[in-house]
């Protein structure tokens, strides 16, 4: 297009979940609710529009062994794009990612750094592992790293006891979390089971992730502490296959994770009813592929939340949580096209018309 050519963008563009309007106007990639002077060279777009999906929790250039070479963390990052994730929080990788950056083409990346893991108590290749006496000083090293996040492993199995506990005593991840909010850098961890979420939102986490273990218990104090979750139900849902697989060595394991499985939709919906914040994340990246945002937002409706709310939880709720625009006056055009509206149906999520990334139209 030349110099002053524009994409049109009309129809229904959904600004938050009651605030519509009828069009808007892309000018070298930001948008603009009136209509530029000049412009010769039109472009139309139309339908229901949304600001980019997020996906709260992936991880770019990681698959279930480690680190994997550019051009297949290339590949995860289009296959988000092309289902209309534009933004997204990458919950730790041992790959640096920061070259995509420089490539218009691609999703926005808010990184976490490297997980930071137990010794001998997380997947292989995936984390720094340190002990208790080490975790402020990695926690400081990544929260330098990052783009304002860093991550934990807050449980994982432990061997000798032949099941899930938590991975750091109270001092260690109190003094862990203080230093990464002295540095500007907001926290979160991943936790399956229960006994490691009193000790993360007392001593002041501000997210985490899976939340499998939340109980009437802790359900209150994440409500009084504004601890966010993400859920990543779709994850979850490999619960099962994961149990049957680790039967045989440790069947106390096994069957937790099965009773956190079957509870997974009760426990996501208590927990919106207790006020606390839920946003959109699939674990890709790991055992699972990429592109599934939309499957996470119809999860999250099967788990009772409504479906705009559900909606919210992936486009305009989670970019305000992550401190990046939507759909604003001046703000880059990152903004998916749908054939109907998705607030009366978010399976129309799985099926967009168009996606435009920083105002070009990509898929």
């Amino acid at each position: 297009m030349s110099e002053r050519a524009v994409l049109h963008v009309k129809g229904r563009i959904l600004v938050g979940p009651d605030e519509v309007r009828s069009e808007l106007w892309v000018v070298d990639g930001r948008i603009s609710y009136d209509r530029p002077a000049g412009a010769r060279d039109v472009r139309t777009v139309d339908g229901w529009v949304l600001p980019g999906l997020v996906d709260a929790h992936c991880h770019v250039g990681l698959d279930r062994h480690g680190a994997v070479p550019d051009d297949v963390a290339e590949k995860q990052a289009l296959t988000d794009r092309d289902a209309g994730a534009l933004l997204l929080r990458d919950a730790g990788s041992p790959s640096d990612t920061r070259w995509t950056d420089d490539r218009e083409d691609l999703p926005r990346i808010i990184r976490a750094g490297r997980h930071i893991a137990r010794t001998r108590r997380y997947i292989r290749n995936y984390a720094w592992e340190v002990e208790p006496g080490d975790l402020t000083a990695y926690v400081a090293q990544e929260a330098r790293r990052s783009d304002g996040w860093v991550k934990l492993v807050g449980d994982w199995i432990d061997r000798d006891l032949g099941d899930l506990s938590a991975c750091w005593p109270r001092g260690a991840v109190e003094a862990a979390i203080a230093e990464a909010h002295r540095l500007g850098a907001r926290v979160t961890a991943h936790c399956f089971a229960e006994d490691s979420l009193r000790d993360l939102a007392e001593a002041g986490i501000d997210c985490v992730e899976h939340a499998t273990g939340l109980t009437d218990d802790t359900i209150p104090l994440f409500a009084e502490r504004g601890v966010a979750i993400v859920p990543t139900l779709v994850n979850i849902a490999t619960f099962p296959a994961l149990a049957d697989g680790g039967e045989s060595r440790f069947p106390r394991w096994s069957a937790h994770m099965r009773r956190l499985h079957e509870r997974r939709y009760d426990t996501v919906r208590s927990a919106y009813d207790a006020g606390i914040p839920v946003f959109v994340g699939t674990d890709a990246g790991g055992a699972l592929p990429h592109g599934l945002a939309a499957d996470e937002v119809a999860e999250l409706t099967k788990a009772g939340i409504p479906p705009v709310e559900a909606l919210a939880a992936g486009t305009w709720a989670a970019r305000k949580w992550l401190g990046r625009p939507g759909l604003a006056e001046g703000a880059p055009a990152d903004l998916v096209v749908y054939g109907s509206d998705p607030r009366a149906d978010v399976r129309v999520l799985a099926d967009p018309r168009r996606v435009v990334l920083g105002g070009r139209v990509v898929a």
